[in-house]
């Protein structure tokens, strides 16, 4: 029998340009980092499901937890060192659950609201903000009506007040944040980029030049 159930979509921006960047082992150990930030940070009822590569998948009976969970994966991720920014999107509505997977059009429309979401920031639909029961209308922003991947109508999504990042640079090449410019890599002059590594700002310097030396001769 179906259940309403509570759905989280969370992914690290940039996964794969830090995967191309710095390798697999990096990689791999960004997400056990991100799985053992995730698991801290369940609220209530809410669990973490499923990892698909760099996305993770969360569910709960309440919308409620659901939120908290977000909200406290927002901030714990926010504060860690050399991290990704995360997206993520949530809704509520029906699934089967059968042999301990989940089943149902909820699970789309929380993947193609995660995908609507950029960097930093987490989206969901009216079914879940209609469904919240302990925080105010005003932590939800509506950002409009939006046509979805395999979705028959549009749907008016929601920002959720969540934790940012206030101060930082994101490294250009492989996409982590700097929390701290002091130890970072930085080229001389004003408004350049901050690095993670070396080998960012070495990579960095190398693709300008190449797209120096290949501009259209006018």
């Amino acid at each position: 029998m179906e259940k309403s159930v509570a759905i989280l979509m969370a992914d690290l921006s940039g996964y794969s340009a830090l995967t191309e960047t710095h390798g697999a082992k990096t990689a791999a150990n960004l997400i056990d980092r991100y799985i053992a930030i995730a698991e801290s940070c369940l609220a209530g009822d809410s669990r973490l499901h499923q990892q698909t590569g760099d996305e993770l998948m969360f569910v709960s009976a309440s919308p409620d937890a659901m939120l908290a969970t977000a909200r406290q994966l927002a901030a714990a991720t926010a504060d860690e060192v050399l991290f990704l920014q995360l997206h993520g999107g949530l809704h509520y509505g029906k699934l089967l659950k059968r042999r301990g997977n989940y089943f149902g059009t909820a699970l789309n429309l929380a993947a193609r609201i995660a995908s609507k979401a950029s960097a930093g920031t987490f989206y969901c639909s009216a079914e879940f903000a209609g469904a919240i029961t302990e925080t105010p209308a005003a932590s939800f922003k509506s950002k409009g009506n939006y046509v979805l991947k395999n979705i028959s109508e549009e749907k008016e999504l929601f920002e959720i007040n969540v934790e940012k990042i206030k101060t930082g640079y994101i490294d250009p090449v492989c996409r982590m944040v700097i929390l701290d410019p002091a130890n970072a890599f930085h080229l001389t002059g004003e408004d350049q980029p901050f690095f993670c590594s070396f080998q960012c700002l070495e990579l960095y310097k190398r693709t300008q030049q190449f797209n120096q030396l290949n501009q259209p001769v006018h």
